[in-house]
């Protein structure tokens, strides 16, 4: 199996478009979108897409690559909560090294890769005087550069002012070359510091020139609304395409009369919003008796307002969240179910959560299947996007720079009654 260069793939299908078409490459990126003739040309670098659905690449928008990998080690989250994944993560904390950063990250990414993800941005633990993961990851974003594009967040995961010197990691973590400002004003010790933590958070970013990633009021306490905060900031410092609320689950539980004020300032800001459903539906509404919330921010109501939205997986086989394999069609699916979005056009546009909406997020330039755009794709066996969720299914072939990085072969599965037959779960 190799990774050729190749000239020209044929017989996709493209969002929007109908027919069948062709995209010819040159120099890593899109020389020309034309519709299928009959006339082959004589080359041998040519990938036949067998209709499938050309599409931008996934975008992983929210993961944590340093805690990925490590369920169960040494112990699991039996509550299932947030704040005990908390707990156990300092355990396992303590005993990172620079290997065991870079082998479990790689694992993923490999995961990631394989899954059509080629951007992915990566909430990395500052809460350590020794910025064990932070150094780790930066060695894995270089060595990952040619197939795989990271963005890392300086995460103070333990807080910026309830941790010991937590600014001072923060500000050295942007120092050693962190793309990104983080912050989790709902974990620290009094609403008080939350907000000092934001303003400082967005005094670094203004000082070191980067985008802010807000861990953003991940509880189900409908008094905790540092949402406001970060998109007040955004908006006086006119960067609110450069700012990200992530989870933001306390939302799903705020009243009618404060949501409708909070979201004239959120469309005024122009911040970005990510939801993780994976781990939102899981580690939410632990603390209700019944009914039991969903505990995912407002999906439906932000994209109707004209706010971006994508969605994230947040975290693959870590103490937050025991499963996951880092497909993104599995975030989409839950996603969309649990935001109650089941229409067939919310469905067939769905695809856009993990790929144009992220864009926007991860401030990708050169995005999408363009004339001029970098050779960037991935093909689904599918018709459409509606199929493609429908059916879950994998990603047959990603294409990085006009390469093939990344190709699965196809099951088939038979059902033996009066006679073989194939299924394809086909509509």
């Amino acid at each position: 199996m190799s990774n050729k260069t190749l000239e020209l793939i044929q017989n996709v299908r493209l969002v929007g478009r109908e027919g069948l078409w062709q995209l010819a490459f040159e120099n890593g990126r899109i020389k020309a979108i034309k519709p299928m003739c009959e006339t082959q040309p004589e080359s041998q670098q040519i990938l036949d897409g067998r209709g499938g659905l050309a599409i931008p690449p996934f975008i992983e928008p929210h993961i944590h690559l340093d805690t990925t990998q490590t369920a169960g080690q040494p112990s699991w989250n039996q509550s299932g909560t947030l704040f005990e994944g908390i707990e156990r993560w300092a355990e396992r904390k303590a005993l990172l090294t620079h290997e065991d950063v870079k082998q479990r990250a790689w694992q993923t990414l490999k995961w990631q890769i394989a899954n059509g993800i080629q951007y992915v941005r990566t909430h990395v633990d500052v809460s350590d005087p020794t910025l064990t993961a932070l150094k780790a990851m930066l060695e894995v974003k270089k060595e990952a550069a040619p197939w795989i594009e990271v963005q890392i967040v300086a995460f103070p995961q333990e807080g910026i002012l309830s941790y010991p010197n937590g600014e001072a990691l923060l500000e050295e973590a942007l120092r050693l070359g962190a793309d990104v400002v983080g912050a989790i004003p709902h974990f620290e010790f009094t609403r008080e510091y939350g907000v000092e933590s934001l303003h400082k958070a967005f005094a670094l970013a203004r000082k070191y020139d980067r985008p802010l990633d807000i861990h953003c009021d991940e509880i189900d306490d409908e008094q905790s609304r540092f949402v406001e905060t970060v998109a007040a900031l955004a908006l006086r410092d006119g960067i609110g395409a450069r700012v990200t609320a992530s989870h933001t689950t306390a939302m799903h539980s705020y009243n009618g009369a404060y949501t409708s004020r909070l979201f004239r300032l959120l469309k005024l800001s122009g911040i970005n919003f990510v939801a993780n459903p994976l781990v939102n539906i899981h580690l939410q509404g632990r603390f209700d008796d019944y009914p039991k919330r969903r505990g995912i921010t407002r999906v439906k109501e932000l994209l109707e307002a004209g706010i971006n939205v994508c969605f994230g997986h947040d975290d693959v086989f870590d103490p937050w969240y025991p499963l996951g394999t880092a497909n993104m069609l599995q975030v989409l699916h839950m996603g969309l179910h649990v935001c109650q979005m089941m229409g067939y056009q919310q469905i067939d546009e769905g695809l856009k959560l993990i790929t144009d909406n992220s864009a926007r997020t991860f401030g990708v330039q050169d995005y999408g299947i363009a004339e001029g755009n970098a050779a960037n794709l991935i093909i689904l066996p599918a018709e459409n996007g509606f199929d493609a969720v429908r059916r879950q299914v994998p990603v047959r072939w990603s294409v990085r720079a006009g390469k093939v990085i990344a190709t699965t072969q196809l099951s088939q599965t038979w059902v033996m009654l009066d006679e073989a037959e194939e299924i394809t779960f086909g509509g």
